[in-house]
């Protein structure tokens, strides 16, 4: 089975990198995007070192959940068989948890979280949105599959590396997260596994702007992704938007 192409499609385009490619704000934050340094430590807090990549992660993992968490929704309204519905459910349940865990370590480490996606991620969501019917499903597997499994490698290596002990609990769950996941996706039996491989070891270069999510605006109430009644059960339904608070 071949991933459709049609020209919204971002992924099929071959524009598609890691789920967790966006950078945190560097003018924010003082760091300068034409030397990064992912090993220079930015921050002493009591948890630990703070380096340049541990705040990314943080970073990262709130963005992928601000495009995976609606796409979620998407697959409940959409999905034309049983396994993409499921597959949904567990990218609620899984990026409402990661949300929850990554906006209390964020708030104890002084980390400015977005409130929307990255352009590419959001490109994701527009894509899934136009789709329907079995092109939905197809679509919704690859993408989600190629996208987790590029983020696998992003996640151990900051388990591996981190001296702080706040990120390495959000690492490891999202290990958990993502290698659930994976294997929700491919349980739907639609996952283009020749596509797969050749997508995740083939990073196209996007413009930088396409990877960063957009700061949130001064006084932005942060969005909040709402778990699923039934706290922490991938088979209950989730509430229908996200909420701020």
């Amino acid at each position: 089975m071949r991933i459709a192409r049609n020209a919204g499609t971002l992924f099929v385009a071959g524009a598609l990198t890691l789920t967790l490619a966006a950078l945190a704000y560097p003018a924010m934050l003082g760091v300068s995007t034409s030397t990064p340094t992912s090993t220079n430590i930015i921050a002493n807090p009591s948890s630990g070192p703070l380096t340049e990549a541990d705040r990314d992660f943080v970073v990262k993992v709130r963005a992928a959940g601000l495009w995976e968490y609606p796409v979620g929704q998407l697959a409940l309204e959409k999905g034309t068989i049983p396994a993409v519905r499921t597959a949904g459910e567990h990218l609620i349940s899984g990026h409402a948890g990661l949300d929850d865990t990554s906006r209390k370590i964020a708030k104890q480490l002084g980390i400015t979280l977005p409130n929307k996606p990255s352009p590419q991620q959001q490109g994701f969501v527009a894509t899934l949105t136009a789709d329907s019917g079995t092109k939905f499903d197809t679509d919704f597997a690859n993408i989600l599959r190629i996208t987790h499994g590029q983020i696998f490698s992003t996640v151990a290596k900051i388990r591996a590396s981190t001296e702080n002990t706040l990120v390495r609990q959000l690492a490891d769950q999202a290990n958990d997260t993502v290698l659930d996941h994976i294997s929700v996706m491919e349980k739907t039996g639609l996952v283009d596994f020749e596509q797969v491989i050749i997508q995740e070891t083939t990073i196209p270069k996007m413009p930088q702007d396409n990877l960063t999510p957009p700061p949130p605006g001064a006084g932005e109430p942060t969005l909040v992704l709402t778990p699923p009644p039934g706290s922490g059960s991938v088979s209950a339904k989730p509430s229908p938007s996200p909420t701020v608070g």
